[in-house]
């Protein structure tokens, strides 16, 4: 009998949205990051959601993770955005120095998938992009 996931990626149109239920350890978020990333190129999203409201704590290698994993979808051709970063580990992450680097941040999902919009821009049909009608 398998326990419950620890992290779910479902599909919402050109968008992936990401949802960590529980701490992770640094094994789990390695294969989180190789999951999501692999998922960016088979779905062919152009933006993810990563939603941490659950984590009441964000460590350094959770941080780096993060960035890195929003470094390696802008280089697959996906904006990543991170939500739900509770006012405690905000405060945190303040504190001890740790940032998001060039990551984007929004409150919560809604607002995630608002930041997409207006960065992603609305998808045109291949055949646009080829010079064809469309």
């Amino acid at each position: 009998m398998t326990g419950p996931r620890l992290v779910s990626i479902l599909r919402q149109g050109p968008y992936l949205i990401a949802s960590i239920h529980t701490a992770l350890d640094d094994s789990q978020m390695t294969a989180f990051q190789h999951d999501l990333v692999d998922r960016i190129g088979r779905d062919r999203a152009r933006g993810v959601v990563i939603d941490v409201a659950a984590l009441d704590v964000l460590d350094s290698f959770a941080t780096r993770t993060l960035r890195t994993i929003g470094e390696v979808a802008r280089l697959r051709g996906a904006v990543t955005v991170v939500v739900g970063i509770q006012p405690e580990v905000a405060f945190t992450m303040v504190a001890l120095g740790m940032d998001t680097g060039s990551l984007h941040t929004a409150l919560d999902l809604e607002e995630g998938l608002a930041l997409l919009d207006r960065a992603v821009g609305p998808r045109r049909p291949v055949t646009a992009l080829r010079g064809g009608a469309a």
